[in-house]
């Protein structure tokens, strides 16, 4: 019985990290897009080849997130390139996301 109450006790600490963790982990990879696609337009690759610009740096997140790439290009490439050039925008997002 008591063992399975402390079990009960560590799951419940746990969860609440674990979540945390999934977040992170989650904006961290939405703020590696934001900076691929920063580094795109950087390197003055136009706006429509951008996913596929990516794709060819073989990107460490899961495919799945290759859904954000056209969700955040019109952001980065509606800014002035002076801002792009010199505004950290992965830790913008990355500050962003995570206050959500």
């Amino acid at each position: 019985m008591i063992r399975l109450l402390s079990f009960s006790i560590c799951l419940a600490l746990a969860s609440p990290s674990f979540a945390a963790t999934a977040k992170e982990k989650d904006c961290g990879y939405q703020s590696d897009i934001v900076a691929a696609v920063q580094a795109a337009r950087m390197a003055r690759v136009g706006e429509r080849k951008v996913p596929a610009h990516v794709a060819e740096t073989a990107p460490a997140w899961p495919e799945k997130y290759n859904a954000v790439i056209p969700l955040v290009t019109p952001w980065v490439y509606g800014m002035k390139m002076a801002e792009v050039k010199s505004v950290d925008l992965k830790a913008a997002w990355n500050e962003m996301c995570l206050s959500q």
